[in-house]
């Protein structure tokens, strides 16, 4: 995960152009389309699980029907998005999301076998399967995300021009700083980020696995992973961290799609520009959150939405982390600032096992 977001960073900080420019000017035109349009789906139905779950924990606390919380929800990225600065207002929504620390206090208040934890942390015990492949396969697509590729290119650019910088192969005075930057900011964010994606695991295994839970429905199935510790508080306190994680990500999906499109079309793009003078960009960002009303609709669950959000985006991630190595190694491209060997193995690694965890995933038991 951390390889794979600093050599999304170091490419949009040393060329000045987010990853779909980058691919545009490296591959085929074909390349360049598939990327954008698996991309895109990916996305969409990622926003749309989103916002579904948001629109189910909302009704969850405030009894008011799930449709037209979901509406609100919406309507609210909507006007924050083109009407607001991104920077300006996710400082406060990252606020909610320190709600996930609740799982890692969970584990103070119930029996954990922590010798099994251990063990199993290093050395899991599962069923090499295609449901298990499956489960494997999510895990990966919530974390190593195409989203997250495009949108950490592109903000490195935006940061870049905010601040009156140029490409590092235009002038790479600043390499030695900037670069060291990218890999502390990357590799200690992954870190907290994957920290909070187990104890969330850990917190959910000790109460509800252990339970005999083991098929999660509802938003209130989830929840009550908290009521150790919080009671009948849980409902809120699992709210507010997928209201939290949802009002940050929305922007992000869509944005990062807008991103990749406009770069594609030879738009103008970014969240710093107003409405009127990058309108390809947002109505891009428009109709993929729009798009994503349409599943609250369907007989799916919400939960059972973003599980399959995050399958669909670990296998559309595998062509896209190859790309992405491939761009971070070519001179024609970086310059001098190709990524290390040791970036570059993980990469590769990384492209192997998920590519074999997603083929698994179609083998019959």
């Amino acid at each position: 995960m951390s390889a794979v977001q600093s050599m999304c960073a170091r490419i949009g900080r040393v060329t000045g152009r987010g990853l779909a420019a980058n691919i545009k000017a490296a591959f085929p035109p074909s390349v360049l389309k598939g990327v954008v349009l698996l991309l895109l789906v990916a996305n969409t139905l990622n926003i749309a699980a989103d916002v579904a779950a948001m629109g189910e924990v909302g009704e969850l606390v405030t009894g008011l029907d799930r449709h037209v919380m979901t509406l609100v929800f919406v309507l609210t990225s909507l006007i924050l998005q083109i009407f607001v600065p991104y920077h300006r207002y996710v400082v406060f929504l990252k606020w909610l999301t320190l709600s996930l620390l609740a799982y890692a206090l969970v584990l103070f208040t119930v029996h954990v076998p922590w010798g099994q934890v251990a063990l199993r942390t290093v050395w899991p015990h599962f069923t090499p399967n295609a449901a298990a492949a499956a489960v494997v396969v999510g895990v990966f697509g919530t974390t190593i995300s195409p989203y997250l590729f495009f949108w950490q290119a592109s903000e490195e650019v935006e940061d870049m021009v905010r601040r009156g910088g140029v490409p590092l192969t235009v002038d790479g005075t600043a390499a030695p700083a900037e670069l060291r930057r990218i890999g502390w900011d990357t590799w200690s964010g992954m870190f907290y980020s994957d920290l909070t994606a187990f104890f969330i695991i850990l917190a959910t295994a000790v109460t509800l696995h252990a339970a005999g839970v083991t098929d999660i429905k509802s938003a209130a199935d989830a929840a009550s992973a908290l009521r150790p510790l919080a009671g009948d508080f849980a409902f809120l306190l699992f709210a507010l961290g997928i209201l939290g994680v949802g009002m940050i990500g929305v922007p992000v999906l869509a944005g990062s799609g807008a991103y990749a499109l406009s770069e594609a079309m030879g738009w103008k793009e970014g969240l710093e520009r107003s409405a009127t003078d990058a309108r390809g960009f947002y109505s891009v960002i428009a109709v993929s959150v729009l798009l994503g009303l349409v599943i609250q609709y369907s007989p799916i669950s919400p939960m059972k939405a973003l599980f399959w959000s995050a399958v669909i985006n670990g296998v559309v991630a595998v062509p896209l982390v190859a790309v992405i190595v491939m761009l971070a190694s070519k001179r024609s491209i970086m310059g001098a600032f190709t990524a290390g060997r040791a970036t570059i193995v993980l990469g590769w690694v990384t492209t192997l096992v998920m590519g074999v965890a997603a083929v698994m995933m179609f083998i019959p038991s």
